[in-house]
């Protein structure tokens, strides 16, 4: 398990997407989302009905064409194929999706069946009603061979991505989805999939999937609340060729099933309505992974976009600003929650070992943080995969330096340190030496500087003797707290 683990780049990265040429290739059942909104002041005399006064009309992208959306809106090229009726819908919703930016020319136009939309009534934030337009039955022949004939030219145009977005409306037949998955598994195009229904056969062979847990759980043939749902969905994997399998878990957060099973906490201070969320997560999924992120980093992206969208009444895409600040305000948090007390901080170990973790330790007062400070850590960090750092109380601090020392409080100097991309956990101990807590951590390496020697390293004898390394780390020459001191009081 894990939290999320996107570092301080990440916020120019996403600031920068869409500046290469590539684009993604959206194929699933579009629909237009329409909203009624108003205020209930009344009953109907008619009958015991709220009666709502409307005050506005919005007309929102929706269902695959609200994945296209958030592409686009996080900068992305995006074309979209789907199905619009020869219908007033049918121009609202295309009018819709070129306003977010996304290349409606490979739209399909049918007069055999109308444009889906969903009309929902609120009053307030509410939802009072929801009127449904669709047709559900298969394409016709003709509409069949339309929609492969279109399907092939977008891909002719060499997508960098592209994502099937499955409402079970009758475009994504079984046929349709392993043609568009053996073309792109020839070409190594990503696949990714938004899933509908128990047939999950259709998808074989795909990148991943971002199904829901009800969604997982009915393709596990299992129940939600089954304890060993995660493994039935690893299975599941497996039998479907999958790179990863992405479940979307509500309030739980996202369960990422690779090489190894990760779970990112969900990250929504407040929930308006959930509806678009899994489209905004397979969206910013996609944008990270066609700028070189991991799925994990990518999922981790997704996370915090979701986490944006369901503060928000109705289908509302996340933007590019959007995200660039949630990431700002998301790193903040994870940097405050660096900061540990013994159980949580033994918390975070158990679940690094479990993971195969190497986990290094050092300890030091880090008064005044300079550049040879820095310079240190980042040499510790290399050593292994997690840098715990045992910072010094005020108390300790004192008694080893003197009583003018420290110039910065325990607190300040903890906080500041978390900041440190190469840091990814701060204790603070009031003993004279770390040894308790390097007994307690049992830490894989222990690192202190190169003016030390592998015996007067505390806790070294102690490391060796479960099999771990004591690494000494070269300093930069003339950085010390108390020559910045010196130069101070000159």
């Amino acid at each position: 398990m894990t939290a999320t683990v996107l570092n301080n780049n990440t916020a120019t990265l996403v600031a920068h997407f869409g500046e290469q040429k590539q684009h993604a290739l959206v194929i699933g059942d579009v629909m237009l989302d329409r909203y009624l909104m108003g205020e209930v002041n009344r009953i109907s005399p008619e009958a015991p009905v709220p009666v709502v006064l409307i005050k506005s009309e919005q007309q929102r992208a929706g269902g695959a064409a609200n994945v296209a959306a958030n592409l686009a809106l996080l900068g992305i090229k995006t074309r979209m194929v789907g199905l619009v009726g020869a219908d007033n819908e049918g121009q609202l919703l295309l009018a819709a999706m070129q306003d977010c930016g996304i290349d409606t020319s490979a739209m399909i136009n049918t007069a055999t069946r109308p444009t889906i939309a969903k009309t929902r009534i609120l009053g307030g934030h509410q939802q009072m009603m929801r009127l449904d337009q669709e047709i559900t039955t298969e394409l016709s022949a003709a509409e069949a061979q339309a929609a492969t004939e279109t399907i092939n030219a977008a891909l002719a145009q060499q997508p960098a991505l592209v994502i099937l977005s499955d409402y079970a409306k009758g475009l994504l037949t079984e046929p349709l989805c392993q043609h568009v998955i053996q073309h792109c598994r020839q070409h190594n195009i990503p696949v990714l999939v938004d899933p509908k229904g128990r047939n999950y056969d259709k998808y074989r062979g795909a990148t991943a999937l971002t199904p829901n847990k009800k969604e997982t759980a009915e393709a596990c043939d299992t129940q939600v609340h089954d304890a060993a749902l995660i493994d039935k969905a690893t299975a599941l994997k497996s039998r479907l060729a999958l790179d990863f399998l992405a479940v979307t878990r509500g309030e739980e957060g996202i369960t990422l099933i690779a090489d190894r099973t990760d779970h990112l906490s969900a990250t929504a201070k407040q929930v308006f309505d959930v509806s678009g969320a899994g489209d905004t997560v397979i969206a910013t999924l996609a944008a990270g992974l066609m700028h070189g992120l991991s799925a994990l980093d990518s999922l981790s992206l997704a996370n915090i976009a979701a986490g944006v969208v369901v503060g928000k009444v109705g289908t509302v895409p996340i933007t590019k600003a959007d995200l660039v600040d949630a990431i700002a305000t998301a790193q903040g948090s994870e940097q405050a929650h660096k900061v540990c007390e013994l159980p949580g901080l033994l918390q975070k170990v158990a679940a690094w070992k479990q993971q195969g973790q190497k986990i290094v330790f050092t300890n030091g007062c880090f008064d005044l943080l300079h550049a040879g400070h820095v310079t240190y850590l980042e040499g510790a960090k290399k050593r292994g995969d997690k840098l715990i750092l045992g910072l010094n109380t005020d108390r300790s601090v004192s008694a080893l330096k003197g009583p003018t020392r420290p110039v910065v409080n325990e607190q300040d100097r903890a906080r500041v340190l978390a900041a440190l991309e190469s840091i990814d956990a701060v204790i603070l101990f009031d003993e004279d030496t770390p040894l308790a807590l390097i007994n307690a951590i049992q830490p894989a390496v222990i690192a202190k500087g190169s003016d030390y020697t592998a015996e007067q390293v505390v806790g070294g004898k102690e490391v060796l003797s479960w099999g771990g390394e004591i690494a000494l780390i070269d300093l930069v020459e003339g950085r010390s707290t108390t020559n910045l001191i010196k130069k101070l009081h000159a």
